[in-house]
């Protein structure tokens, strides 16, 4: 199609979709002139009516804007459903830029359909979906150490699987717990970007198939944040989690969802064997070389493992919070999770999570599905690296 008849193709754009198609992905103009290799002045011409894009260019901000194509010829912005409101219990939040807020909120959105499409696909196999017994869940008043043992005992997260992983292979930590933790019926979902936005998990408390959303920090810090959403999840409480702070911990379900996976992890008995009795008064340091001895030892990371001796009171609170805090955090914003595997069977999996992948897999295998519903379940393109996640989840 040559230039002529491609801006004759889009002469019934309506120029004020496209402001509120940006607006909505949150984009500035700098930024979609930046991607065009364009002037700002040329994208405000677009949306002005002064100019038109080509069919190619309006394809290519539909994609950018993640909107379709056809709305930019509709008469008025589509109807939206309303998102689903979530505690934000990250501070500062006044401060947050309108992008950074929107690409939560689509992670947030994204969250929801994978839930609604998992009881759909339990629909599809003639499966219900499994239910929590209301034995496990609990309220801020309950001991976080006596749910975090009950709650062990629940997943069956049983010493052996933790403590006797071979150093080696601590790295697979997350992977075990995430996978007991699905078993009972809880979506795993992970989105790297998270981290990028301050976030350090988000929960969906909603019954059944509750959903627990990573992000991308590294494999020690994805297993605290695990059970600090698992957390979440016993409260009932739907919520994004952000980063650690003094002011942090006077939100009661964040500190109590702290304590709770500190003791989910690091078990105060386990504690006890390794470092005798709490001492009478909190030692004002730790030495470096003892805390990643015993933070190897429980294969978590020696951030988590200080936090949990000062809320134990083996170590002063002033010696992690002024001291060591920063010094964590230096080291982790270093750090990753998230290696891009070349494979999508790897890739999708680890996104969607071993329950939402065998969900597509048995609809697929038994025929309930077609193999382009059960790619757009996965979210490809390509419907042949469907067999890719197929080896890699039987593997």
């Amino acid at each position: 199609m040559n230039t002529n008849s491609e801006q004759n193709a889009t002469q019934w754009l309506n120029p004020d979709i496209l402001v509120w198609a940006r607006k909505w992905r949150g984009k500035s103009l700098d930024e979609v002139a930046q991607k065009f290799k364009k002037s700002p002045d040329k994208i405000r011409q677009w949306e002005s009516g002064e100019a038109k894009p080509t069919v190619k260019q309006a394809r290519k901000l539909a994609a950018m804007y993640e909107r379709a194509f056809t709305e930019f010829f509709l008469p008025e912005p589509p109807r939206l459903p309303q998102s689903e409101t979530i505690q934000d219990f990250r501070l500062h939040r006044t401060l947050k830029e309108p992008a950074s807020e929107r690409e939560a909120q689509l992670i947030q959105d994204w969250a929801m359909a994978q839930r609604d499409s998992a009881l759909d696909l339990y629909a599809e196999i003639r499966e219900k979906p499994p239910e929590i017994d209301v034995v496990h869940f609990a309220s801020i008043t309950d001991s976080p150490e006596e749910l975090a043992t009950k709650t062990r005992e629940w997943i069956r997260f049983g010493e052996n699987k933790q403590f006797n992983l071979p150093n080696s292979s601590k790295y697979r930590l997350p992977t075990i717990l995430r996978n007991l933790i699905e078993s009972v019926g809880i979506l795993t979902l992970k989105r790297s970007e998270l981290t990028a936005l301050g976030i350090r998990g988000l929960s969906i408390a909603k019954f059944p198939l509750p959903v627990i959303v990573l992000g991308g920090e590294a494999d020690t810090a994805q297993a605290f944040t695990l059970a600090h959403e698992l957390g979440h999840i016993l409260l009932k409480v739907t919520a994004i989690s952000g980063p650690r702070s003094r002011d942090y911990e006077s939100i009661p379900e964040e500190k109590w969802c702290d304590q709770f996976a500190a003791s989910f992890l690091m078990p105060r008995s386990s504690i006890e064997k390794t470092l005798g009795p709490v001492p009478v008064s909190p030692m004002a340091e730790f030495a470096d070389e003892e805390l990643e001895k015993i933070a190897g030892d429980f294969r978590v990371s020696p951030h988590a493992m200080l936090i949990r001796l000062m809320h134990l009171k083996y170590v002063a609170a002033e010696y992690y919070w002024q001291k060591k805090k920063a010094e964590f955090e230096k080291i982790e914003a270093n750090a990753s999770g998230f290696a891009k595997s070349k494979y999508y069977g790897s890739r999708y999996r680890n996104q969607q999570g071993d329950l939402f992948t065998g969900l597509v897999l048995e609809a697929w295998s038994s025929g309930n599905i077609t193999n382009h519903h059960a790619a757009q379940y996965m979210g490809i393109k390509n419907i042949q690296n469907l067999d890719d996640i197929r080896k890699e989840y039987f593997k």
